[in-house]
């Protein structure tokens, strides 16, 4: 028997909320914030900070019993989860969120966000949906290969070849996941699949038998599961537990459902399933009623042990359910919830920041936990009562989220070498001499220009120089912008179309559609602008600033994003980081479903 020692370091609220206790606690003696990610990393403590556990407890009010904390079962086996308090966090921003409108990541871009997602303490870390297209297959192969304390997971229709892609995909992966999935409403059985609903059962089972040649970890989705008859639901519930499934999802495809519902409709359904209590039930919420974090939660309270959810709620129509608010309801109402997660919450806000960054969907001021504003107070009376007291208006501390922990402690004057360890910590590994040089350079050419660099700006950078470093068709050389009250503004552009350098001028109502005209006198794209949109980087006038460029042209939709401390600057290179990626005519294969 063996203690968890994640769900120990959750009981006290995490990596940084024990450091902090134990430090308020015992000054002279507290274990670092280092020491006990070693603690969760080897999942195992030394006997006297056992013991100062129990003291600390103690000295909190909290009753501290070990024997909850004890692992009664072997690695290979799933608990039973309906009456634990641990809930499992499942991240889909890999292959879920990476489904909105233009937000299709890179290889690298994947395998940095999930660095990231495995510092933040994430369970299960779904990388996509290897049968997709061989791209999705490398990306979920190499995010295997490059993962070791989350679960890798890969989205699979009920269909045997895409079933073993997903585990061939996942066979480098220390622990792996298959998630298999096939629709069970009425509507979809019957105008999507064309199949009776004995046959949905029979391919249901089947995928589970395949997907455990491969891991003993099996999850199986019931699409548009919300919508679907209860009592089928738990007949092929059961069929799939038969047949080795060690998670049952139990989707909100389209957004439909509501709170109250939800719950009931997870009670009843774990009741009626035969076996239902041997595997955990699962929520995958989306938000089309602005409901997708609300209804998680009351799957949880309907028996559920498992959310899956995305970073900033990022998904395809209105997203998903956000990690973030998940798990601070869940840290913040733990009076309500009397739930656990292993998320190290002092992490969400660079997680957030950099998937913001790379996909270009920036986040909203008034965003819960992670939006500029989410700690900012306008009224008189609530900043006259913060500085008195905190908590008179703010129910958890910036800090604790990861807000104002992103300084870098580099300067002009620091080395190659500290740079490289830098961006290693960041989850940032560059994959040859060139790429960290350009880097690095760039690195200290911004640092000449602003006092204070952030994490992400270096997030920003690597992203921005990264295009520059591959074979883009489009690459921006120099530009030249007048501007006078009264008069056009005026752009002279230079840019390389495949290696061929041209030069572009045009004038425009204002500079950026002088830009954007110059470009397109030479592109001749055809595209239609969507989206375009300004983000300040970090804090300051010195920041950093990140554009976004939507462009759409027939059914493609695509987005390119350009930093720099000049923003026009910026806006050119993610006008020609789109038409990039619009000239480049390999598509993303859409499975099936693939939203579940």
């Amino acid at each position: 028997m063996q203690l968890d020692i994640d769900r120990l370091i959750a009981y006290f609220g995490g990596v940084n909320a024990l450091a902090d206790a134990l430090k308020q606690y015992d000054p002279n003696h507290a274990a670092s914030t280092a020491a006990i990610y070693k603690w969760r990393t080897r999942g195992s403590m030394p006997l006297t900070q056992l013991q100062k556990l129990g003291e600390l407890a103690k000295y909190q009010g909290k009753s501290l019993d070990l024997n909850a904390f004890i692992k009664q079962q072997s690695e290979s086996e799933r608990p039973t989860m309906n009456t634990s308090n641990r809930v499992i966090i499942f991240d889909t921003t890999l292959r879920d969120g990476e489904q909105s409108p233009g937000a299709a990541m890179t290889k690298e871009e994947k395998i940095r966000v999930a660095r990231q997602l495995e510092k933040l303490g994430v369970d299960v870390i779904e990388a996509g949906f290897a049968a997709a297209s061989e791209g999705d297959w490398a990306a979920v192969n190499e995010i295997a290969k490059t993962i070791k304390n989350s679960t890798v997971c890969s989205l699979c229709r009920a269909v045997e070849r895409d079933i073993r892609r997903a585990g061939e995909a996942l066979a480098p992966a220390e622990k792996r996941r298959i998630h298999t999935f096939i629709a069970t409403s009425p509507i979809h059985m019957q105008h999507k699949l064309k199949m009776q609903p004995e046959q949905v059962i029979q391919a249901a089972v089947k995928a589970v038998q395949i997907a455990k040649e491969y891991t003993d970890d099996v999850e199986f989705s019931c699409e548009d599961a919300l919508r679907s008859d209860i009592d089928f639901l738990a007949k092929i519930c059961g069929k799939v537990i038969e047949a080795g499934a060690t998670t049952i999802n139990i989707p909100d495809t389209v957004g439909y459902s509501i709170p109250h519902k939800t719950e009931a409709f997870f009670r009843e359904l774990i009741a009626k399933t035969p076996n239902g209590d041997k595997v955990i039930w699962s929520a995958h919420c989306h938000n089309d009623l602005g409901l997708a974090v609300a209804n998680s939660l009351a799957a949880l309270q309907g028996g559920a042990r498992q959310v899956e959810c995305t970073i900033n709620g990022l998904g395809e129509r209105a997203g998903n359910a956000s990690l973030e608010e998940i798990t601070m309801a869940l840290k913040v109402r733990h009076d309500v919830f009397g739930l656990e997660t292993g998320i190290d919450t002092a992490q969400i806000v660079p997680a957030s920041k950099l998937v913001s960054t790379i996909t270009g969907y920036p986040v909203q001021p008034n965003k819960a936990v992670v939006g500029a504003n989410a700690f900012s107070h306008e009224s008189g009376i609530h900043q006259d009562g913060v500085l008195k007291h905190r908590e008179t208006y703010e129910i958890m501390s910036a800090e604790s989220v990861g807000w104002a922990n992103n300084r870098l402690t580099l300067g002009k004057l620091s080395g190659r070498n500290a740079f490289k360890t830098k961006l290693q910590e960041l989850g940032i590994e560059l994959d040859s001499e060139e790429a960290l040089n350009a880097a690095f350079a760039r690195f200290k050419e911004l640092a000449d220009k602003k006092r204070e660099i952030f994490d992400e700006d270096l997030h920003a950078l690597v992203s921005d120089e990264m295009s520059n470093l591959t074979q883009d068709d489009y690459k921006f050389v120099s530009q030249h912008i007048i501007t006078e009250t009264g008069e056009l503004p005026r752009a002279h552009i230079v840019f390389n179309v495949k290696g061929v350098e041209n030069h572009a001028e045009s004038t425009g109502s204002g500079p950026v559609d002088a830009i954007f005209k110059a470009i397109e006198s030479v592109a001749k794209s055809g595209s239609e602008l969507q989206i375009y949109s300004v983000n300040a980087v970090t804090e300051g006038t010195e920041s950093q600033g990140e554009t976004t460029v939507r462009l759409k042209k027939d059914n493609k939709v695509v987005n390119g994003q350009g930093a720099d401390t000049d923003i026009l600057v910026a806006t050119t290179k993610a006008y020609l980081s789109a038409l990039s990626k619009l000239s480049n005519h390999v598509e993303k294969i859409k499975a099936q479903g693939s939203s579940i």
